[in-house]
């Protein structure tokens, strides 16, 4: 079940993001990034995002045992090129629960926020490098259009997937 975010989520959702961006991202970003990624440090990113709706954030929560096994950030997108298009600003799957369809079920979700909002095209920046999200998004028929910039945060090259419905 995907349902909006709450401040009670903030722990779990911010464990979500340093967890998954250690499993994604161990063969892109340094050994030293990756270990001053803490949770600690991520609760009030986290915390602050919800509280003052950064994001529209929601969770994948199990409706079986109730725990979040991922989280999702969506909103417009603010590129100068894309008017009137929709963004998944972010997406972390816990790495106990990838594969099995979570991502795509979220994607989904994301694409239907966006068409209820009037869009009809879709935006998603991932570090190029990041050859597993990559492969999610192509599989969800989205394809490079050809744009790119640099993800400050990390210093490294994101490349934008763009889909229209």
């Amino acid at each position: 079940m995907i349902r909006e975010a709450t401040i009670h989520d903030a722990a779990r959702t911010a464990e979500i993001d340093v967890i998954s961006s250690r499993y994604a991202y161990q063969n892109i970003l340094s050994e030293e990034l990756l270990k001053d990624l803490t949770v600690e440090s991520r609760v009030p990113v986290h915390t602050r995002w919800i509280a003052e709706k950064r994001f529209d954030m929601y969770v994948y929560e199990d409706p079986d045992t109730g725990i979040v096994k991922a989280m999702m950030g969506i909103g417009m997108n603010e590129d100068e090129d894309k008017e009137n298009a929709f963004e998944l600003h972010f997406i972390y799957v816990d790495p106990a629960y990838v594969r099995q369809g979570i991502g795509s079920e979220m994607i989904r979700f994301f694409e239907e926020k966006g068409r209820e909002k009037g869009c009809r095209e879709f935006v998603i920046w991932v570090l190029e490098e990041n050859g597993m999200g990559r492969n999610c998004y192509e599989k969800n028929h989205y394809h490079f259009d050809g744009r790119d910039k640099i993800f400050k945060r990390w210093g490294k090259r994101e490349i934008r997937y763009v889909k229209t419905i």
